[in-house]
């Protein structure tokens, strides 16, 4: 499987890599016997002309040899993993994960027993995807084992070795499958791998919430997300992350109106799209991902009769606007249109998604006061007054002149005094 590295040091000039918090950590840790170098997704993405983004170091020097350095540096270091190898060092409040080599000596799952060791191509093969197990040095020398140059180029995700192995030590590689494949990938994806994910599908029902919800909101905001999701999909693969139906088509949509409206991608529309049709939905996606809070609120919101936008005109429009605020109502309309087939060329579903950019709602100018003043004691009736008024000054397309709204409260109020009064 190993292959020679690149002597040439083709990111020599990197900046990233030749000055700041890198630099000096290479340094230290690549003298006196040791060596280091910068692994995994910087490398990649640094070989794809795309920002570095986390920098993981590898290192043959152990965790407590790293500690003594860092601490004879002045360099704050915190045993983060130590357990298995890993000690991040704080560099002007950046964080550097600096992992020693390691090999495994037996796998199950996620806990795989692992041993310090010197082998840089052991520690590559131990890696999920080719273009992962790359490595570079503090002088620009990227070194592959494992076949991942000639991968990145192709945009090509592959396990590396043999992939149901790799599926076996930790199923969230299916996952990571798609979702590398999504953001850096090309084409369809790899067929072994792709084949092997769905024979080991069985094995995403033993993952936990929290990984399971990582994964997927990185993969449905990446690039590619829409054609990894449906080759999921047709992989039979969906059911066991979401827990119920998927919506593949409304996902293309939902994405193809983003870009249309040149919003950012928003993992919990996408998510919503897939998954959400009605508020039981919201509620059981809320549970398998474990989602937040904010979360659950916003798909649950979302879900909320969205097919309403079908017949909506741009006053009922408006009246929705003012109660759910401007983030509800903009993510509700999405969902109706990607629900409604997408069009992006539909300028009636566009003036209802830009309507919060048109027009701002008013506040209610009705007071407890202006009640008061009509004989309506504290209390109950008081609230349930403000409501009536509420409604009607609604329904009158929020009128602010004080004759409309002086009419408003008059009813209001003899409303409710008849009420009381019967």
């Amino acid at each position: 499987m190993s292959a020679e590295p690149h002597l040439a040091p083709i990111l020599a000039d990197a900046p990233w890599l030749t000055a700041g918090g890198t630099a000096r950590v290479l340094q230290l840790l690549g003298v006196d016997g040791e060596e280091a170098r910068v692994v995994g997704g910087a490398v990649r993405n640094a070989l794809l002309g795309l920002t570095p983004g986390d920098i993981d170091i590898a290192t043959t020097a152990r965790p407590e040899e790293v500690i003594r350095r860092a601490k004879a540096a002045g360099i704050k270091s915190v045993p983060t993993g130590i357990d298995h190898g890993t000690v991040t060092l704080v560099i002007d409040s950046h964080p550097y994960e600096v992992t020693t080599l390691r090999e495994d000596t037996e796998t199950f799952g996620r806990k795989a027993k692992v041993a310090f060791g010197r082998d840089w191509v052991k520690d590559a093969e131990r890696r999920d995807f080719t273009m992962n197990g790359l490595s570079v040095d503090a002088s620009g020398v990227v070194y592959d084992h494992v076949g991942g140059i000639a991968d990145a180029k192709a945009r090509r995700v592959r396990f590396i070795g043999d992939p149901d192995q790799r599926i076996a030590e930790d199923y969230l590689r299916i996952l990571r499958f798609f979702r590398i494949h999504a953001a850096f990938g090309a084409g369809d994806p790899d067929r072994d791998g792709y084949l092997a994910c769905i024979r080991g599908r069985a094995g995403l029902a033993s993952l936990s919430a929290e990984r399971v919800r990582m994964e997927m909101l990185k993969l449905l905001v990446a690039g590619g997300a829409s054609a990894a999701v449906l080759a999921m999909a047709e992989g039979g693969l969906l059911q066991a992350l979401t827990g119920g139906v998927a919506y593949t088509g409304p996902l293309s949509a939902m994405i193809a109106i983003e870009r249309e409206l040149g919003l950012a991608a928003s993992s919990t529309r996408r998510l919503a799209a897939l998954t959400v049709a009605v508020t039981e939905d919201a509620k059981r996606v809320a549970a398998r991902l474990r989602l937040s809070n904010a979360e659950t609120k916003a798909l649950d919101s979302m879900g909320h009769r969205w097919w309403r936008f079908a017949v909506k005109d741009e006053a009922n429009a408006r009246r929705l606007l003012y109660r759910l605020g401007p983030e509800r109502y903009h993510d509700r309309v999405l969902l109706g249109w990607a629900r409604a087939g997408g069009d992006v060329t539909s300028t009636r579903w566009r003036a209802l998604a830009e309507l919060p950019q048109r027009w701002a709602a008013p506040k209610f100018p009705l007071k407890a006061a202006d009640f008061i003043a009509r004989g309506l004691a504290e209390g109950p009736a008081l609230g349930h007054v403000l409501t009536l008024a509420e409604d009607a000054w609604l329904a009158a397309d929020f009128p602010l002149d004080d004759a409309a709204l002086a009419t408003i409260a008059d009813q209001a109020a003899a409303r409710v005094s008849r009420d009381e009064k019967t």
